[in-house]
């Protein structure tokens, strides 16, 4: 059996009882980082499991094919990630996808989102949304990457890099316009920090260098209730506070 394990995005706390009986049951653990997922089965009182395995971007195409051999074999193997869903901009999604030629059997454990702690915190609509990963590096890209989902009423989420915030808001505010967003660092952890305001607030704010930790990015949608700020400078009234 493989188990995709959703594990804590930072408060170690958030596990749930499913996802330690996959851990506890699992004779391979797959995980993004073995020193990170070996702390979170200390915090949870298990011993280590008889195999760790890195799986990475880096190391997926070898490592996903003795991880098949494993399961036709009939050894159970949890797959995690260092936080959130495997498979969620991480090549996990690639080992279902192998699971399922094979016809090996899986279930997903679920567990905490940024996506949806961020979506949360911002204050935006959640009727709809769209995620999109990680947004380019580079201006041209990153412009049409936002551009995209201009005309569009859906909320934005991404992850960002800590040394990119900055850049990556100002890409946003060029393609999007002023619209309403929220910066979301170091979720459900001690230093937690939410920021929310209008693109080119944000914009000053996070233009001083790289944050501390892991960062996710909520934008507002076209959408005429969350909508960019006038020409005359004046924000839209806006009754959600």
């Amino acid at each position: 059996m493989l188990y995709i394990v959703a594990t804590p995005i930072g408060n170690l706390d958030d596990i749930s009882a499913r996802a330690i009986k996959a851990l506890r049951d699992s004779d391979i653990v797959a995980c993004e980082d073995t020193r990170r997922t070996r702390i979170l089965l200390e915090h949870c009182q298990m011993g280590r499991p008889q195999t760790m395995v890195s799986y990475r971007e880096q190391t997926e195409h070898r490592a996903g094919g003795q991880l098949v051999q494993q399961l036709l074999q009939g050894r159970n193997v949890a797959l995690c990630s260092d936080g959130g869903f495997p498979g969620i901009s991480d090549p996990g999604y690639r080992l279902v996808n192998l699971a399922i030629e094979n016809g090996i059997k899986f279930e997903v454990i679920p567990g905490a989102s940024a996506v949806h702690v961020a979506l949360l915190y911002s204050g935006l609509s959640t009727s709809s949304y769209t995620f999109k990963g990680f947004p380019p590096r580079k201006r041209g890209p990153a412009v049409r990457f936002f551009g995209d989902e201009k005309d569009l009423p859906h909320t934005m989420v991404i992850f960002e890099s800590p040394f990119r915030v900055g850049p990556t808001l100002e890409h946003a505010l060029e393609a999007l316009g002023n619209r309403k967003a929220a910066v979301c660092i170091e979720l459900t952890k001690k230093f937690e920090r939410i920021s929310r305001g209008y693109l080119a607030d944000l914009v000053k704010e996070y233009s001083t260098g790289p944050v501390k930790g892991e960062v996710t990015i909520v934008i507002a949608g076209n959408n005429p209730k969350f909508a960019a700020v006038e020409e005359d400078g004046e924000a839209p009234a806006d009754d959600a506070g």
